[in-house]
C-alpha cells in the first residue's frame, strides 16, 4: 500500500476518535432528548467511517461489510427514536 494512502487512513482513524469522543461527551452532557438522539447518529456515522478508514488501511473487505451493518441498523435506530420521541411509541396500533 503506498505510504500516503496509510498515513491519511491513520489520520482519518484519529479524527473520527476525535468525533466519538465529542458525540459521547454530548450524549453524556445533553439537556434534551434530542441531543442525545443527535449524538447517537453522529456515534454510528463515526463508527461507520471508522471502519471504512480500517478497511482501506488493512484492504481486506470485511470492514466494508461490518460498516454497512452499523449503518443499516443506524439509520432504523435513529428512525425509531425519532418516532418515539414525536409521538411516545415506536409502533402504531
Amino acid at each position: 500500500m503506498n505510504t500516503v494512502l496509510y498515513w491519511a487512513a491513520s489520520f482519518a482513524l484519529v479524527c473520527f476518535a476525535l468525533g466519538m469522543v465529542c458525540a459521547t461527551v454530548r450524549l453524556l452532557r445533553g439537556p434534551t432528548a434530542q441531543d442525545r438522539v443527535l449524538a447517537l447518529d453522529t456515534l454510528y456515522i463515526n463508527g461507520m467511517l471508522t471502519m471504512l478508514a480500517f478497511g482501506i488501511r488493512s484492504g481486506t473487505s470485511v470492514y466494508f461489510d461490518i460498516a454497512l451493518l452499523i449503518a443499516l441498523f443506524g439509520f432504523v435506530g435513529s428512525t425509531a427514536m425519532a418516532r418515539f420521541l414525536l409521538r411516545g411509541e415506536v409502533i402504531e396500533p
